[in-house]
């Protein structure tokens, strides 16, 4: 579970075209089989990714992620400069049980802060566990699903 901050708490995900640019580097790290995500959510000021590290090193990976989100950004923005706060948080999921108490928690965040009044209701969030009301949803990201099982 990763989480990540944008300098000065700069409140820069609020469209679709932003969030894109973050939700494309999340993307990439999977193509690029670094990782394998499980959820996330772009909250306006920062991120939470919960992803299983495939091939190098978490500091590496999330360096990746954060240059090419905030490539896109500054293209998307018509501006250059940092994006993200140095560093990040990271902590270990030990158990499938707490796997899935870190993606409900992902999923529950909008609410929490404020942004929606239930969970599902956020457009920039997604886990790969459908919600319980919402069982028959394909559980793969949108540029993962394939018509061919």
């Amino acid at each position: 579970m990763l989480t990540t901050t944008v300098a000065d708490r700069q409140r820069v995900f609020i469209d679709d075209a932003s969030v894109e640019c973050a939700v494309e580097a999340f993307r990439c790290s999977d193509r690029e089989h670094r990782s394998r995500t499980l959820a996330w959510v772009v909250m306006p000021d920062h991120v939470h990714w919960l992803m299983q590290l495939q091939n190098g090193n978490i500091s590496r990976c999330m360096a990746a992620f954060k240059s090419r989100s905030a490539r896109a950004l500054n293209l998307h923005r018509a501006s250059q400069g940092a994006l993200w706060q140095r560093g990040f948080y990271d902590h270990c999921i030990r158990s499938d049980e707490s796997l899935l108490k870190q993606a409900n928690y992902l999923i529950e965040n909008p609410v929490r802060a404020g942004l929606t009044t239930k969970v599902g209701e956020y457009p920039y969030c997604w886990t790969r566990w459908p919600a319980e009301a919402d069982e028959s949803a394909d559980a793969s990201p949108p540029d993962q699903r394939s018509d061919v099982e």
